[in-house]
């Protein structure tokens, strides 16, 4: 998806935007339980949370056409078909295991992903699903029911990471998801932006940077090597260790694959990138107010991947390689996934070749979208580092 700033926001229809002021009222009274302002990362974990009301606990639709971005197994099948090529021989060395989805957004990955893998002789053993949404859980049975009638015995959605895992653990488009602290660099100090109210608008407000997020900012700069310019404003996902920290946990043995819209620190905090990562996505057009359509739009933050490496050697994971969307497919098979091109009808190779420019091309997904892979134990390299691995640069 293209940003666009100046872009005309869809107006919202009746249902969503009564949805809209539940939620805005919900976090209103948080506001004023809380002396008049809330850290921006408990606001976007109501917007997006909050039981019942937060966009991924409420039942709108937001995968896809008709809802308010597209994700790459919605794109095309071979996202996951992909995958699954990277996944096989990890469950064979293992002699079996269990594959472990988190937040499985549609099911279409889950589905792509078994129906792969069976077509590999290697389906796992049991396939996991961590989905804390009872509503898009509902959605992914429904999937599966759907595509893959036959498998469906083999899945098993629970509620918190699992112990003692061997196998492979995937999850696509989840880091962005976590709330993140917003900050801007003072001359002399870190300031944090929090969230208050002007009548029934949220608008924000500067207060000095608790000690956690003053210490991750000192860190990232100490990193960089020079303080941030003054005014400089970004994200950090103060959760992101913990996360990291609690599927290194659940893994065993095995490999990790981690996809999602991201950067190295180096380019994340840029010098000419003054104002963040941080996305807002509506009827599938993007910007960057977090504070409106509360509820009904999805936010994001870019990913700091040099973070997510930091995290996973201090919880004991090897990083087993690190590339842009497009070389991972690449790499890992693309092109055998395509061995019956010419066998298809015109519209058929149309629809295909959209596919594969929407997943590579470096406007769309392919160079923005970035994948690391975390391993646990003397675990096969994936054949998609094979091209273009860039954990270097981490």
């Amino acid at each position: 998806m293209q940003y666009d700033q100046a872009a005309a926001l869809p107006v919202p229809d009746a249902a969503s935007a009564a949805h809209r002021e539940k939620v805005a009222a919900f976090i209103r009274a948080r506001i004023a339980a809380s002396d008049g302002s809330i850290s921006f990362a408990e606001y976007m974990q109501h917007a997006l949370y909050a039981p019942r009301l937060g966009y991924y606990a409420a039942g709108s639709t937001k995968f896809g056409e008709a809802g308010d971005f597209v994700t790459a197994p919605e794109v095309s099948p071979l996202f996951g078909r992909v995958i699954a090529r990277q996944v096989a021989p990890v469950l064979e060395q293992l002699g079996g295991g269990t594959v472990l989805e988190y937040g499985a957004g549609s099911g279409k990955l889950a589905a792509d992903l078994l129906q792969a893998l069976e077509q590999l002789d290697a389906l796992p053993d049991e396939y996991q699903i961590l989905e804390v949404s009872a509503d898009l859980q509902e959605r992914q049975q429904a999937c599966l029911r759907a595509l893959l009638p036959h498998l469906v015995s083999r899945v098993r959605w629970i509620d918190k990471p699992p112990k003692g895992l061997n196998g492979v653990i995937v999850a696509n488009e989840v880091l962005d998801a976590l709330p993140v602290e917003r900050f801007v660099r003072k001359k002399s100090a870190v300031f944090q932006l929090r969230v208050a109210t002007d009548g029934d608008l949220f608008h924000f407000v500067e207060a000095p940077a608790p000690q956690p997020l003053a210490a991750a900012v000192a860190a990232i700069e100490a990193d960089l090597g020079a303080a941030l310019a003054n005014g400089y404003t970004s994200e950090v996902s103060l959760g992101l260790p913990g996360w990291i920290g609690q599927l290194a946990d659940s893994l065993d043995r095995g490999l990790a694959l981690l996809f999602d819209y991201g950067v190295a620190r180096r380019d994340y905090y840029a010098i000419d990138r003054v104002a963040g990562w941080l996305r807002c996505h509506f009827r599938h057009r993007a910007h960057s107010d977090p504070l409106i359509l509360t509820g009904i739009q999805d936010l994001t933050a870019w990913v700091d991947f040099t973070a997510v490496a930091e995290a996973a050697r201090d919880a004991g994971l090897d990083i087993a390689g690190f590339a842009a969307q497009a070389q991972f497919l690449i790499g890992g098979g693309l092109a055998a996934e395509l061995h019956n091109f010419e066998a298809r009808s015109p519209l058929q190779q149309l629809e295909l070749s959209q596919q594969i420019k929407t997943l590579t091309l470096p406007g769309e997904m392919g160079e923005h979208m970035k994948c690391i892979a975390l391993k646990r134990g003397d675990i096969v390299t994936p054949s998609a580092f094979s091209i273009a691995d860039r954990t270097h640069t981490l």
